[in-house]
């Protein structure tokens, strides 16, 4: 079964500084530097899919395709709706799909949608 948006494993900036092991204000900074993705659901707290953390570490892959989708004039909103929602193209989501190691053909997809 493919996740989607609303079935993903969350994590907040404590969980974040926990899995990470740096400090809450180096979570910010990946955040800012587009480095990982993070939004507000249901008004609560900033959360990132566990997913765009691998071995530890931010998916390297994934600011890249940030920088694309912003470039794109994508809101964070909308980019993690479409990192986190099966594409057609791709036939699974695009975070998904950069997990696979299919960064450039994720980047093509993005850059199509501007």
């Amino acid at each position: 079964m493919t996740e989607t948006f609303s079935d993903q494993e969350w994590l907040s900036i404590p969980d974040l500084v926990r899995v990470l092991g740096v400090s809450q204000s180096r979570v910010r900074q990946l955040v800012d530097d587009k480095q990982l993705l993070a939004v507000r659901r249901d008004n609560g707290p900033l959360q990132v899919p566990a997913a765009f953390i691998k071995d530890g570490a931010p998916l390297p892959e994934l600011r890249g395709t940030l920088i694309v989708l912003s470039d794109d004039g994508f809101t964070d909103e909308q980019a993690m709706r479409w990192l986190l929602e099966v594409d057609d193209s791709l036939g699974v989501p695009p975070v998904q799909a950069l997990l696979a190691g299919r960064k450039a053909e994720v980047r093509r997809v993005a850059q199509a949608l501007a």
